[in-house]
């Protein structure tokens, strides 16, 4: 048996007997004496397999890199000048008494201390390269955040409870991803995109308090933050407000990361308004680390001669603002025109600028192909309110609100990252007061910005019916350095107000019923006010680690393609099952 890992032989255990498993991650020939990295979850320790032993020897001879190995042995001191000061059995070896060669292996396709190794590389063999040392430990602190999610909620009067993976398609987000039924002929279930009409259900039922670490599905375009499968630290209580509901779960973010990673959040979180968001930052998820600030000017660009700032500044949902860059004037025109490609990616037609060479000088001082267009007064007050100085550079964006914000608030981060502007440390926010709806153009009506079961805030019930644009809800997001890592809501539980959201969104009584007959049901039979949260758990612990994908610390992730490399799904399947499942293929022209 097993008497310890081999990452937790220390001097404590000189001249004991140890029996270690583990894998071979180094073996080394000394030319009579072979030495063998031993590695196992904990770590490594040093085996040592001496000639005068004959049978070990001859075993080890055998041994290579990956071999799964039983070792038992007698602890000793490493000989002077050989410590390792950075392994916890640095000090030590173990001189092998019995070796027992449990398996052997093929030469692995990368060496598990290898830094540089293609993802596609890594996701084909993730079984090889999750024994690699970075993957287990990012691992092993998924494990630790999930378990004081756990130990936190239960502390807190949360109970766990599983709500369905086959449930209704009702498709007001992401796309969903369907399965056929075959007991139910042309009939599908849908994967769910969060439990989000089961918990509330659950409140409905009495609950108070549930949690869930759930898994997740959503069928749309993936970034390294993204994958189609995802797991959600979903969270529901009744009779809490907004603020309670925050203060709550701040509570349980500040225990998590000093249990976790042993960082100290501030408390409170700060909160910031959507509409303040937007206009300071350009996003609703701004990474406060970077201290600069967009600029408004689109009531001073009105009336300006250059065209692209006033076309911006008077029609209906425009903006133009600015990024003054603190000593930006020193960036060359190259990196200019990489700045202009990065805005193009949000819509941006272009990036205009201003170089402040010397402000003593007025105008002469000032550098830029735009300054013939505006007048002194204009630019008089573009120095003030950017309170540019001596070496700063100033972006300029006219356009759509939406594509200036994204444009100048992708920018600003990436400048101030690419700069060295961007503050050291932790910078988490509350994001509050979002609009209920956001227009959508492609088909003429409103949507939802959350989702549709969101309350209106106090007062702006009776503008869901007559001006939606400027109903607020009781919405809130938790941003930490730039991503959104939690959003929430207080939840609709009136089964009126709920029908006048669904008004709103142009969906009619009829497919309101069809789509969420149930929950309008349930709302009739004394839902208590309830509301909650879900938090992105694969994307919490990507921050924790610094690690650059979501995928490096998910144990079988997708691709950006939604592909496993392992198992090579998603795959074809026979016509059998097709026929079982009521489906016929179509043909895609090549």
């Amino acid at each position: 048996m097993r008497t310890n890992y081999c990452g937790f032989i220390n001097t404590q255990y000189l001249n004991q007997t140890v029996t270690l498993y583990g894998w071979v991650h180094r073996r080394r020939d000394h030319g009579g004496v072979i030495f063998i990295d031993l590695r196992d979850r904990e770590g490594l320790v040093q085996i040592v397999c001496d000639p005068d032993n004959a049978g070990t020897f001859q075993s080890a001879e055998k041994i290579r890199n990956e071999f799964v190995l039983k070792i038992s042995g007698k602890v000793r001191h490493r000989p002077e000048g050989t410590v390792n000061s950075h392994l916890v059995s640095g000090e030590v070896e173990v001189l092998v008494q019995s070796i027992e060669i449990l398996n052997a292996s093929l030469t692995p396709p990368f060496l598990m201390d290898d830094e540089h190794l293609s993802e596609a590389v890594r996701l084909e063999h993730r079984y090889l390269d999750l024994r690699r040392p970075p993957m287990q430990a990012n691992l092993r602190l998924r494990y630790k955040v999930a378990m004081a999610v756990r130990v936190f909620l239960d502390q807190h009067g949360f109970i766990d409870v599983e709500t369905p993976m086959l449930t209704k398609s009702t498709p007001e987000g992401a796309r969903d991803y369907l399965v056929p039924s075959r007991v139910n002929a042309r009939h599908f279930f849908a994967l769910p995109q969060s439990p989000q009409l089961f918990k509330q259900l659950l409140m409905v039922a009495g609950f108070d308090r549930y949690y869930q670490i759930t898994k997740c599905f959503r069928d749309e375009d993936l970034r390294a933050d993204r994958q189609p499968e995802f797991t959600q630290i979903d969270i529901e209580t009744s009779f809490l407000g907004e603020n309670e509901i925050m203060a709550l779960m701040e509570e349980m973010i500040r225990s998590l990361f000093s249990c976790a990673i042993n960082i100290d959040l501030p408390n409170p979180f700060p909160r910031l308004t959507h509409a303040d968001a937007m206009l300071r930052y350009g996003s609703d998820k701004p990474d406060l680390r970077v201290p600069l600030v967009l600029t408004e000017l689109t009531d001073v660009m009105r009336t300006v001669e250059f065209k692209v700032f006033r076309e911006a500044a008077q029609k209906p949902g425009g903006r133009v603002a600015a990024l003054c860059v603190p000593g930006g004037g020193g960036l060359s025109r190259k990196e200019i025109d990489d700045y202009t490609s990065f805005v193009a990616i949000y819509g941006a037609k272009g990036l205009a600028y201003i170089k402040v060479n010397a402000l003593e000088k007025g105008m002469e001082g000032l550098q830029s192909p735009i300054l013939k267009f505006l007048s002194e007064t204009v630019i008089k007050i573009i120095l003030e309110r950017t309170d540019a100085k001596d070496g700063d550079l100033i972006f300029f964006g006219a356009d759509k609100a939406k594509v200036v914000n994204e444009a100048l608030g992708a920018l600003r981060a990436k400048i101030g990252h690419d700069r060295g502007l961007a503050e050291p440390g932790w910078k988490p926010l509350w994001v509050v007061d979002f609009p209920m709806f956001e227009w959508n153009e492609e088909e003429n009506r409103w949507q939802a910005l959350h989702h549709p079961f969101t309350a209106p805030a106090n007062g702006h019930e009776d503008l869901l019916e007559t001006e939606p644009g400027k109903a607020l809800s009781k919405a809130y997001d938790m941003v930490l350095n730039g991503s959104e890592i939690g959003g929430g809501s207080v939840r609709i539980h009136r089964q009126e107000v709920q029908s006048k959201v669904f008004r709103a969104l142009n969906i009619g009584a009829d497919e309101a019923q069809e789509k969420f007959g149930f929950l309008l049901e349930a709302l009739q039979y004394g839902a208590p006010p309830h509301g909650g949260i879900a938090f992105g758990l694969d994307r919490v612990v990507t921050m924790m680690t610094g690690a650059e994908s979501i995928r490096d610390v998910i144990a079988f992730p997708k691709t950006q393609r939604a592909q496993c490399l392992l198992t090579h799904a998603p795959s074809t399947v026979d016509e059998k099952q097709l026929r079982e499942l009521h489906i016929r293929l179509r043909h895609i022209e090549a």
